[in-house]
């Protein structure tokens, strides 16, 4: 990975010399079906590439990770491959003014979802091929300069076997065995995009008509697997995408600017989905085999609708380099809920990002490695782990600030002229403010000063005053940060006060929206307030912090959370108690208990799922080691009843039927393998082939199948993803032999594919197993490095954080981790930064485990 790098100076440096007029990118591949030397490796690439130089004279490169290459020519001088290209970069001596450069390459396959991925179908032996370059490698599959700011207009042509059909960002036909594909407009290497295979393709068409009379028709298309095609549902997906494509004309004025819009859903994904204009890519997990709830079906739209949202920012108008990934990434992530709630059908969606996806924010936040939103990137691997919790979430719920505090009418004019003004090329975040500036009539250098240069969450906390009547003296909010990251941001927040009416329901009663700033503020409007029994700050989720609550609060919340009947503000609250949790604030068998009192009473299936997630790794990770065995009894027992009490069917029967085969211990093994023998049954319950895996996870785990059922298994299911689920449960066996196994398999060879390593990882960990595993911490310190430098830097990721010995939750892991990071200094800044990240997790699972084991004194 390290010959691989591309640093910022780097790219600086190249851009201030060259500009990009277009590419011509030739591709073969036939060799993907077969071949007489066994599996196919390589595929021939030949690029040629006109561009200009500043400076003649001067020297750069072009960047390509290939095997191999046949041959290089610049400007009609053909070059010694083996003196210009070392592996990773191509390098260009004599530049004139006016440059040709055509490169003609054996180039790899992957295996790890990084540049062209080759997926074979154990179902019928199909191969199918997608690419996926995000931040940087489609050097995997063609000569380029790799990097977002030298944007240039691509026409591509694919050499594909026979019955092959083959897509690219432009409209594409075949002629003479070769697609050649419309040249598209400017974009950046990384959204190019080639999908190739007998894929199962559907078709639908949107059409608009503007109120100048202009018409825009846009053809559709949407693919997956052809084992896939009994369970696609593209007429939801379509159904979605024309709901956003109305939404953002409606609000962007910028009509779709790439021509189609195909989406394809594609195996062994790496991400959720990539903002290919003209060819979205998905990972095929969102085509459902099974039952789902409609939290699934809101997920997949929301990521649908923020892929959408890509083809404007991001891919109209992109950022000069990695530090302002949130110009794209944190307007996408608030674009796809905005759009979502206002334009489908799931109008619920700002209850699920003010209960998930700012979790994953506040996490992120917290750990050493937290940044600004706009972040410090130094070279690729920083940008690679820089698609966090940050530049997604934490950049979203800064702009759903900023909607609040500059008003939603001049967010979106702002946008629209951030799209004429720069359509087709790069920007800064001074781009962005300038025209916020100009549309809102407010000063945003401050607002992005303490919002967007600044890392770190604040806690917001309530002091409520009373007088001698039982009213409201005076409330105040307190702001406080975390040392580290000292900043005190102004916050635009809504105070709610609760209390409990007649028939117990807790419901608010006052509400003031304020401006937050310093370290105390008073809430003027609120004083003479009959006394309030709950308060809570950021009511609405206006803003981005960590919520806490006063005694008062707190206790009415232990006896009735369950009572308060507004659903985004009873997720707030379940957001805040888990954070308190994470912060050991709040004893993990209190928020367990919580979980047991309220989480049957729980409305939004979402939020039911989140605490389903929340009560297990409270359990694994916070709960004192001596109280995890009645913890798991006691989640056990609530699941039972939950799981007969829900409504024969319904959504929520499934959920809690999944959450109880996750947590059940001895006596719920009988109930697990007689809904698999058909021996027992659920009233209402469907146990369709996804929750078969998920009730033989557990089994596996406790030794109760072993390999020969699990291979029988797979006789029912020899698909992809019963190979995937299969491979899970094989490394869940509690067996030694069968972990060290598992780890070679991952740590020792590099065969299988990216798919299969992170079912590998899945299946190793397993907290009833700490023992079984507890030999491989100090494995795991004597290999990463070694992993980090000789596998894919994807690889290398799912490695170093999928295998950290979490589970090893002692002292003693803590101090092996600070030996490994005191003895390697000089290691990788993106491999250290990894292991801080999971250094962190386990101090906090410590510090959670003695605020839990104090509560038992």
């Amino acid at each position: 990975m390290p010959g691989e790098n591309l640093s910022r100076d780097e790219a600086q440096e190249r851009a201030a010399l060259l500009s990009v007029d277009g590419y011509e990118v030739s591709l073969d591949v036939r060799s993907a079906v077969g071949g007489t030397g066994g599996e196919p490796r390589t595929f021939r690439s030949v690029t040629t590439i006109r561009f200009r130089c500043s400076d003649p004279g001067a020297t750069s490169f072009a960047d390509l990770v290939a095997p191999s290459v046949t041959a290089v020519s610049l400007n009609g001088r053909d070059l010694d491959p083996s003196e210009v290209f070392d592996g990773a970069r191509v390098v260009l001596e004599d530049l004139a003014a006016d440059n040709e450069l055509v490169v003609d390459a054996q180039c790899a396959y992957s295996r790890t979802g990084e540049g062209l991925h080759r997926f074979v179908d154990p179902e019928d032996g199909e191969v199918y091929l997608y690419t996926q370059y995000e931040p940087a490698d489609s050097r995997r599959v063609f000569a380029n300069f790799e990097q977002p700011d030298l944007k240039a207009p691509f026409r591509f042509e694919v050499r594909a076997p026979e019955g092959w059909t083959v897509w690219s960002n432009g409209a594409g036909e075949q002629q003479d065995g070769v697609w050649r594909f419309a040249e598209t407009k400017p974009i950046s290497t990384y959204i190019t995009a080639v999908v190739a295979g007998p894929y199962h393709y559907v078709t639908d068409t949107y059409e608009r008509t503007f109120e100048d009379g202009t018409r825009l028709e846009i053809p559709l298309g949407a693919m997956c697997r052809k084992g896939l095609a009994p369970y696609f549902d593209a007429a939801d997906v379509f159904l979605v995408t024309k709901q956003g494509l109305d939404f953002f004309h409606d609000h962007f004025d910028y009509p779709y600017p790439f021509g189609k819009y195909d989406q394809a859903f594609v195996p062994e994904y790496n991400l959720g989905a990539m903002e290919n204009p003209g060819l979205v890519t998905f990972r095929e997990e969102f085509i459902f085999r099974g039952k789902v709830t409609q939290a699934s079906y809101e997920r997949r739209a929301n990521v649908i609708l923020h892929e959408m949202a890509h083809m404007w920012f991001g891919d109209l108008v992109t950022m000069v380099w990695w530090d302002d990934l949130w110009l794209k990434e944190s307007f996408a992530d608030f674009m796809g809920t905005f759009s979502m709630v206002e334009a489908t059908r799931f109008t619920d969606g700002w209850i699920t990002f003010a209960n998930n996806r700012k979790s994953w924010a506040y996490r992120a936040d917290q750990l050493p490695s937290t940044h600004p939103v706009t972040a410090d990137i130094r070279d690729l691997e920083d940008a690679k782990l820089n698609f966090d919790g940050i530049t997604y979430a934490k950049g979203a719920s800064v702009l759903k600030q900023l909607v609040a505090y500059a008003g939603r009418d001049a967010f979106l004019e702002g946008a629209r002229r951030y799209f004429k003004r720069n359509a087709y090329g790069n920007t800064r975040l001074g781009d962005l403010l300038s025209v916020l500036e100009e549309t809102s009539g407010r000063d945003m250098g401050g607002w992005a000063r303490s919002w967007l240069q600044t890392a770190g969450v604040n806690s917001l906390t309530p002091q409520a005053l009373l007088d001698g009547d039982g009213r409201v003296a005076e409330l105040a909010v307190l702001q406080e940060a975390a040392e580290s990251h000292p900043q005190l941001r102004p916050h635009r927040v809504a105070i709610g006060l609760y209390r409990r009416g007649q028939e117990g329901a807790l419901e608010r009663y006052a509400r003031a929206e304020t401006d937050v700033d310093g370290a105390r503020t008073v809430v003027a409007e609120l004083t003479g307030a009959e006394a309030p029994e709950l308060v809570l700050v950021n009511d609405a989720d206006l803003t981005y912090c960590k919520t806490r609550f006063d005694e008062t609060s707190l206790a009415t919340l232990r006896a009735a959370l369950g009572d308060m009947t507004d659903p985004l503000a009873r997720a707030l609250c379940w957001s805040a108690l888990w954070n308190m949790t994470r912060d050991a604030l709040l004893p993990a068998r209190e928020f367990i208990d919580l979980v047991l009192k309220f989480a049957g009473r729980e409305s939004d299936i979402g939020v039911l799922q989140m605490l389903h997630a929340w009560a297990e790794s409270a359990l694994t990770h916070y709960a004192a080691p001596e109280w995890r065995e009645q913890g798991s009894r006691l989640l056990t027992q609530r699941a039972a009843v939950e799981l007969y009490a829900a409504e024969h069917g319904s959504e929520h029967q499934l959920a809690w039927a999944r959450f109880f085969a996750r947590v059940t211990d001895e006596p719920g093994f009988e109930l697990l393998t007689g809904l698999l023998d058909g021996t027992a049954t659920v009233d209402g319950l469907q146990v369709d082939q996804e929750l078969r895996w998920a009730l033989l996870d557990t089994l596996a785990t406790h030794g109760v199948v072993g390999e020969k059922e699990l291979a029988a298994e797979l006789v029912r299911d020899d698909t992809a993803s019963g190979r995937r689920h299969q491979v899970r449960c094989l490394a869940a066996r509690p067996s030694a032999a069968v972990k060290a196994q598992a780890w070679a398999s991952v740590v020792e060879s590099d065969t299988l594919s990216n798919a299969l390593v992170e079912a590998t990882i899945a299946g190793f960990g397993r907290p009833s197993q700490r023992e079984l595993t507890a030999p491989y911490a100090e494995k795991y310190f004597a290999a990463i490095e070694r992993v980090w430098a000789q596998r894919s830097i994807q690889i290398g990721m799912n490695v170093v954080s999928g295998l950290f010995p979490s589970l090893q939750d002692s002292p003693a892991t803590l101090d092996a981790t600070d030996a490994w990071l005191s003895a390697h200094e000089d290691a990788p800044p993106a491999l250290r930064r990894l292991v801080l990240e999971a250094r962190d997790d386990l101090a906090r699972s410590l510090r959670g485990q003695a605020c839990d084991a104090a509560a038992a004194k």
